[in-house]
């Protein structure tokens, strides 16, 4: 028999053997077993609550939908990278590069330098401004793509934004390609001033571009496409596109009605309502844009209508009989 000297004396043994054990468990092995399981990394965000019906969306199921509950059909927001890769054939696509533009040309200062709004942006999102631009193919039909991101800083229209578009027709005109253009904006960066309302006029002379060269402008309006951004290039397609229920407007219902004390319709500035009023060519859901897209680029560039899907290579025999029909020489 032995015992275990502790500060005060011994363990008697039947100390030891009922109180060592049970700490011994307790002080080492359980924590040991919890420092384990801690560990292991849990996703975040696995589950999406769709703001219109309140469903729990699984992130996987809702990502490959493009961002559409697959409950009620409510389109939530979506990057422009991810909606370029449901766009582009096998989401393949090209960045265009961007001129920088002058920083920060007023030295704005609010609650926050502009700069470093533009930073906190900019590591929020992993882009450089509120617009990406890309080239590749839909359907087989080589296009040239813009889309606005609602999430760096309200999509707001900069020089950067002017930039994007001007590279944009530039390129469209120089490769002999339609324009399709994805807009999400709160108007003009009120941080820029005079510079960032200049890019009304100067988009509208580079779509003025496009239709020069008899080149396809098409606009997708996306919820939500207000100010400056909708009294300029927003409007001016050959073929204006909105998805459902995305409001579209100049100025705000709630400014409206205070100016001219009235009360306003239901529905007003939502995509259908200005689809009823003729406003708009079509409304269309996010999952069904690129067949529908694809269709009206086809059209407009007097091209025959897509194939759906990649034909299956020739059988030999048909390979044999191709050849034995030839003409001899």
């Amino acid at each position: 028999m032995f015992a275990i000297r502790r500060r005060h004396g011994y363990l008697k043994p039947t100390e030891y053997t009922e109180s060592w054990p049970m700490n011994w468990i307790t002080n080492y092995v359980r924590p040991r077993i919890n420092s384990i399981f801690s560990r292991r990394d849990v996703p975040e965000n696995l589950w999406t609550k769709c703001d219109e019906c309140g469903t729990m969306l699984f992130h996987r199921e809702l990502s490959d939908n493009l961002n559409v509950c697959t409950h009620c059909g409510h389109h939530m927001r979506i990057a422009p990278r991810d909606r370029f890769h449901g766009l582009f054939d096998n989401g393949i696509f090209v960045e265009i590069d961007v001129p920088a533009p002058l920083a920060d040309p007023l030295h704005f200062k609010d609650q926050k330098k502009y700069p470093d709004r533009l930073k906190a942006a900019q590591k929020n999102t992993g882009e450089q401004d509120a617009m990406l631009v890309a080239e590749g193919e839909i359907g087989r039909t080589p296009i040239v793509a813009c889309a606005q991101d609602f999430s760096f800083m309200g999509g707001s229209m900069s020089m950067y934004v002017g930039n994007a578009i001007v590279a944009a027709a530039e390129r469209a005109v120089e490769m002999g390609r339609p324009l399709v253009l994805f807009s999400a904006a709160g108007g003009a960066r009120m941080q820029e001033g005079i510079m960032g309302l200049m890019q009304m006029p100067r988009t509208t002379i580079a779509i003025e571009m496009l239709k020069e060269a008899g080149l396809p402008y098409i606009v997708v309006l996306t919820h939500p496409t207000t100010g400056g951004v909708t009294a300029s290039y927003a409007m001016l397609g050959d073929v204006q596109i909105a998805e459902p229920n995305a409001m579209i407007c100049f100025a705000g219902a709630r400014v409206i009605e205070q100016t001219i004390r009235e009360k306003l319709p239901e529905g007003f500035q939502r995509a259908e309502y200005l689809l009823d009023h003729g406003m708009l060519d079509r409304v269309t859901s996010r999952t069904e844009l690129r067949d529908e897209l694809v269709t009206i680029v086809r059209i407009l560039m007097d091209m025959p209508p897509a194939i759906k899907g990649d034909l299956p290579p020739p059988s030999a025999n048909e390979t044999d009989n191709a050849e034995a029909a030839e003409p001899s020489e």
